[in-house]
């Protein structure tokens, strides 16, 4: 993605310069510095106070825009049908490794995300990888396209059923966290992964 541009007065235009201190950031930073060390002291809270905020400054991030909406149901079945997912992909996983018959074909799948989000693009990706029998290889953030490794897809229509896998995934996670949803009841996966 490209970065935003700003028009200075004198005409100038340049990326837009990001706030470097963001609050939750440097909470989170904070916390992470005292669970590395171990224990909590005061000492060790302000020392990772003072590192967050020269992380920040040295490595200023662009603010991330969350829109999150929790529905508690959609959540409950978002964990439901992931842990499934997990427990029949371990057991296909551990089907392919001793089937006597023949090798796994493997491929490359790519996934065009039909939510135009690095939040829903990041967890749909964490997700999918959890998954046995997949791994994610490219993530693109421009075009929100998923390449992922996939163990044992005979043909064209395994790589469809696993590209409406994880878009099914996408949809209950949306679902589960997202903001708005109308997109994806409109939207019909074309096959080959184009959009």
């Amino acid at each position: 993605m490209s970065p935003k541009l700003k028009t200075r007065r004198n005409g100038q235009v340049r990326p837009a310069r990001y706030r470097s201190l963001q609050l939750p950031v440097l909470l989170w930073l904070t916390l992470v510095w005292v669970v590395l060390w171990g224990h909590i002291s005061v000492l060790t809270v302000l020392g990772g106070f003072v590192v967050a905020v020269i992380a920040c400054f040295v490595f200023p991030l662009p603010p991330l825009r969350l829109d999150v909406r929790v529905r508690p149901v959609a959540l409950v079945w978002l964990v439901v049908r992931f842990a499934i997912d997990v427990i029949v992909s371990s057991v296909q996983v551990a089907w392919v490794v001793v089937r006597p018959s023949r090798p796994p074909r493997n491929a490359v799948v790519a996934v065009n995300l039909r939510t135009p989000s690095d939040f829903v693009l990041t967890v749909v990706a964490e997700m999918t990888c959890l998954i046995p029998g997949s791994i994610v290889i490219e993530a693109r953030r421009s075009t929100h396209t998923l390449f992922l490794h996939v163990l044992d897809v005979g043909d064209e229509a395994g790589a469809d059923h696993f590209r409406q896998r994880v878009l099914d995934q996408e949809a209950r996670l949306v679902r589960a966290l997202g903001h708005h949803v109308d997109h994806l009841d409109d939207a019909t996966p074309v096959p080959g992964g184009a959009r």
